[in-house]
């Protein structure tokens, strides 16, 4: 088992002006579209719905930023889901549990989907999500960079592997966007 530290950071936001600073649909969408899990997995785009009319009936966002940073450097690329998972789940069950609260939408953290096994999403076959209640799409699937995000609203910059190597630290995103008044 890996050791890790970890940090987490928030900042809160007014949705119109994420969108308007930080969506960039061709660009991101583009980078979705080259992606194995394109519309094989419902955590993925092509959506059956529109997003921009989903995002937009929210006002705010809270969007909350994990730092895992490995306690031992030279950890190999292959371990990364070992830090991500635990982090993940953490952090699911806290979205899920803010959106029922303030009756809001969750985004959560882009990567495959864990509530089925590996090529048995439901999607695959053309049928509705087996874990609708547990499923919520990423940032990036919604077309936000997540990348500029990081480095303008946290002043944390992504890092990536190297020869076979981690990086120094893992960055997970996610988000809330609700209509509360205050800050959540």
């Amino acid at each position: 088992m890996i050791e890790y530290c970890v940090e987490e950071f928030t900042v809160s936001t007014a949705v119109d002006d994420y969108i308007h600073r930080f969506r960039d649909v061709a660009t991101i969408g583009g980078y979705c579209r080259g992606c194995e899990n394109h519309g094989r997995s419902w955590g993925c785009p092509p959506f059956d719905f529109d997003v921009e009319e989903r995002l937009r009936q929210y006002k705010n966002l809270l969007l909350i930023a994990t730092k895992i940073t490995p306690k031992e450097q030279g950890v190999p690329i292959s371990a990364a889901q070992e830090l991500i998972l635990p982090e993940r789940k953490r952090l699911d069950k806290r979205l899920l549990d803010l959106e029922k609260q303030y009756n809001g939408l969750a985004c959560s953290y882009v990567g495959k989907c864990y509530h089925c096994a590996e090529d048995t999403c439901a999607r695959l076959c053309g049928k509705p999500c087996r874990h609708p209640h547990l499923v919520r799409p990423s940032l990036e699937a919604y077309g936000f960079d997540v990348a500029r995000t990081t480095q303008e609203l946290f002043g944390l910059e992504l890092q990536w592997g190297k020869d076979g190597i981690l990086p120094d630290c893992l960055i997970i995103v996610c988000a809330l966007f609700h209509n509360e008044k205050e800050s959540i």
